[in-house]
């Protein structure tokens, strides 16, 4: 049972379930490189370096920002905060993460080992951004846009340009709600001197900045559509991603911030998961 509680905690600490997230595109971008089903091989090693990946970026982030996290009355209940987990045991944990990540790229094939350091350059610098760039947001947009393009690697063996429209999409996807989350802690960054789009230009502006954000993964996400010669299911799922976007952005306004919770988590893992089981169909009906 100590065992089982131990485990519960380290998943609490990393937000295990938000995975939800990036794995979802990560399959989607198996599935439009295999035009059509991958082996059950590529996508369990897909999955292995997605969770092996996320998981480290989220024990490095949790290291990192710690002494923040205890300051901030919004995450000092954290586990590190409150020494449920101390921070060597985070370390080994997040190591341990990583190191899956580089077994997943090596059973992979030679380019997903080869570039897989540089994905842990950008998992791990991340979260050292906001000390100084409010573009902090980007950053975290494009480690996960890696997802779908380390998927094309994986499956395919080579990089190319027909992928990165799904990437730029999930990077400004990301970068968009990730603007929105950070609206809740525009007075303790300000106060503390970290960097934030929402602390530098305020709620307002960046609402907007939220919105040109999403319309942009929107026009990405169509021009998949006459590369891959998909079909109106994928058409129909970017609809549907389009329709939650709109309510994530209806939830929150200026003047009411208070259902930040309900935006970020439900909303963006229904999108999500939305445009990977348009993108199964697709294939599943018309290949």
């Amino acid at each position: 049972m100590v065992l089982v509680g131990k485990i519960a905690d380290y998943f609490r600490l990393i937000k295990f379930s938000h995975s939800v997230f990036a794995l979802p595109f990560a399959f989607t971008g198996a599935l439009i490189a295999a035009g059509g089903f991958p082996s059950l091989y590529h996508m369990f090693w897909i999955t292995v370096a997605m969770v092996g990946g996320r998981t480290g970026a989220m024990g490095i982030n949790r290291i990192v920002d710690r002494k923040y996290d205890a300051l901030n009355p919004r995450t000092r209940s954290r586990e590190i905060p409150q020494g449920v987990v101390k921070a060597w045991e985070a370390f080994v944990f997040t190591m341990i993460a990583f190191a899956f990540l580089l077994l997943a790229a090596y059973k992979l094939n030679p380019l997903c080992f080869k570039i897989a350091p540089l994905y842990l350059i950008v998992l791990i610098t991340y979260s050292y951004t906001k000390r100084f760039t409010c573009l902090c947001h980007l950053v975290l947009g494009i480690a996960l846009a890696l997802a779908p393009l380390g998927a094309w690697i994986a499956i395919q063996g080579t990089i190319s340009y027909k992928i990165l429209p799904l990437s730029f999409a999930v990077m400004f996807w990301v970068a968009g709600f990730d603007m929105l989350y950070g609206l809740q802690d525009l007075d303790f960054d300000k106060k503390h001197g970290l960097h934030s789009i929402p602390s530098v230009f305020g709620v307002t502006a960046s609402l907007w900045i939220a919105r040109l954000f999403h319309v942009i993964t929107i026009a990405l996400l169509l021009s998949l559509i006459p590369v891959f010669q998909l079909s109106v299911i994928y058409l129909f799922g970017i609809m549907i991603a389009a329709g939650l976007m709109l309510y994530e952005h209806m939830l929150v306004t200026p003047d009411d911030l208070s259902r930040l919770d309900i935006a970020f988590f439900n909303m963006n893992g229904y999108i999500s998961i939305t445009i990977f089981v348009c993108t199964l169909l697709n294939y599943l009906l018309y290949s």
